[in-house]
């Protein structure tokens, strides 16, 4: 199979040259490629990524991290990759998952891995803000569709080409991760969760502060309700 790393990334200089080392010196390494999604970084990402091994993508303006992710997806789908791996470029992703997370779908047993923090409690476990935003949101998705998703924002996730294909037609914008979910349940596909061990983030900017908390809150559950309520589309 052929197997894509999609790196959204927007100023990780201190980090992405050894994020992408890991990544080359993993198990699959022979079938795997990386594209980095430069989303406008004002640093030294793209210089660094350039004197490397890696396809990278600067974007022309920021899109923020739905844009960029999807870009990633249109990238593999027109490539024709088979599985497309997100993977944060500051750190907290670590790549020696990606074995355990394309496990599942090249199987046959899961369209969409996520790797979650919150199965066996290992590493680092994100603030005390987050972490109740998190138990919110996945009570609201297991209410609403009875999917059991520890890690609901977790945005370590592996999908297969029928996934792919849907994300580069289609993915949110802002804040995607418990979006695309509820997104790929009412499409009837399987998804799962392996344990992981994330890291605290090395470098960069988080795309949520304290001032967007309540904005991130109000905005992603008014669309996963919609979502629920929705009828198909196409």
């Amino acid at each position: 199979m052929n197997i894509l790393v999609i790196i959204p990334a927007f100023n990780e200089e201190e980090n992405i040259g050894k994020l992408i080392r890991k990544i080359q010196e993993i198990k699959y390494k022979n079938n795997v490629d990386i594209v980095i999604i430069n989303d406008q970084s004002t640093d030294e990402t793209s210089p660094i990524c350039k004197k490397m091994d890696v396809d990278i993508l600067d974007l022309p303006c920021n899109l923020g991290i739905g844009g960029a992710v999807q870009t990633g997806y249109k990238y593999a789908a027109l490539h024709n990759y088979d599985i497309a791996i997100q993977v944060d470029g500051d750190g907290q992703h670590n790549p020696e998952y990606i074995e355990n997370l394309i496990g599942p779908i090249i199987q046959g047993k899961s369209d969409m891995v996520i790797g979650s923090r919150y199965i066996e409690h290992l590493g680092f476990q994100s603030t005390g803000v987050r972490r109740m935003g998190i138990w919110y949101l996945k009570n609201l998705i297991n209410i609403l569709t009875g999917l059991k998703i520890t890690d609901p924002t977790s945005g370590y996730r592996a999908c297969n080409k029928e996934i792919i294909q849907i994300f580069a037609s289609n993915y949110p914008k802002d804040y995607p991760e418990p979006e695309s979910i509820m997104f790929i349940k009412r499409k009837g596909l399987k998804i799962s969760e392996v344990p992981v061990i994330m890291n605290e983030r090395e470098g960069g900017e988080s795309s949520i502060n304290f001032n967007r908390s309540i904005y991130y809150m109000i905005k992603v559950s008014l669309a996963i309700v919609f979502d629920k309520i929705r009828k198909e589309s196409f």
